[in-house]
């Protein structure tokens, strides 16, 4: 059993407050959880993978669509060629356990096809149901791994060049990796992330972010104090400098300033998806 008050404190830093009492089990772990990205060279058993897989399948879906599919990586040959085409995520090749996971429109296009019906739904609304289904098994499937004692992080890196993954992977036109989780058993202990205050994430009834600025201040002094952002990690200094003081939003907002992924929707485009 774990004190809730001390998992919530190392969560948000101090800075929510929702009570103590003792938590174990699903609760306790994903209060607790934690990107892992180093691995010892053991690997993770098949009937363990496939029963982590099946945990994915038992995400709710759109409708039953069911618009998804995981794509499991064991040839190190195949992670090769994937590693330059995911240039931010580093030593893909040798991580135990690969999956990407993608949305699928295109078995929904041949199940019409073979029960003599028009596919009349490749919109903005189907990519959107496509990749949640995607979302929904990738969020399952990790919750579920780390129970079992893996450690996982997941890699949208796998977007920085889409067309070059569709290849490498044989996705046809109507599938695309939305994110990859890379698994293994933890070689060493990850960080607990400082999540936004709750006041900023959560709304009530309806959304206001009218404290959003002295609350984010807070946040950043908050995770300052636990983990500066050394000047190295600053992000897009050439353009924005080093900055004395970056906290959180500062790197965010350098971040979502600078254009990213401009190839996304004309790969999508060309790959079967309207988008209209």
């Amino acid at each position: 059993m774990a004190r809730l008050k001390e998992l919530i404190d190392k969560r948000y830093g101090g800075l929510v407050d929702i009570g103590d009492g003792a938590v174990d089990g699903t609760v306790a772990q994903l209060l607790a959880r934690r990107s892992i990205r180093r691995y010892r060279d053991e690997a993770v058993p098949d009937a363990l993978l496939d029963t982590l897989l099946a945990c994915a399948q038992s995400a709710p879906t759109k409708s039953n669509l069911q618009q998804y599919s995981m794509v499991v990586v064991t040839d190190r040959a195949v992670r090769e060629r994937l590693a330059p085409l995911c240039r931010r995520t580093k030593g893909i090749e040798d991580v135990p356990v690969l999956v990407a996971f993608c949305a699928d429109m295109r078995r929904g296009q041949r199940l019409c096809a073979l029960r003599g019906h028009p596919h009349a739904n490749n919109n903005v609304d189907t990519f959107h149901n496509a990749v949640v289904d995607a979302a929904l098994a990738m969020g399952f499937f990790v919750v579920a791994a780390e129970a079992a004692g893996l450690g996982c992080a997941p890699l949208s890196s796998m977007r920085d060049e889409p067309a070059g993954v569709a290849e490498v992977l044989g996705l046809p036109p109507g599938v695309f990796a939305i994110a990859g989780v890379m698994c293994g058993w933890p070689a060493a202990d990850g960080y607990v992330n400082q999540r936004l205050p709750m006041k900023v994430a959560v709304h009530r009834d309806r959304y206001d972010d009218g404290d959003l600025a002295a609350q984010v201040d807070g946040y950043d002094r908050m995770r300052d104090a636990i983990a500066p952002i050394a000047p190295e990690k600053q992000r897009n200094t050439e353009r924005f400098g080093v900055a004395a003081f970056c906290g959180w939003s500062e790197n965010a907002a350098r971040q979502l300033a600078i254009p990213e992924r401009a190839n996304f929707t004309p790969f999508l485009k060309a790959h079967g998806f309207a988008l209209e």
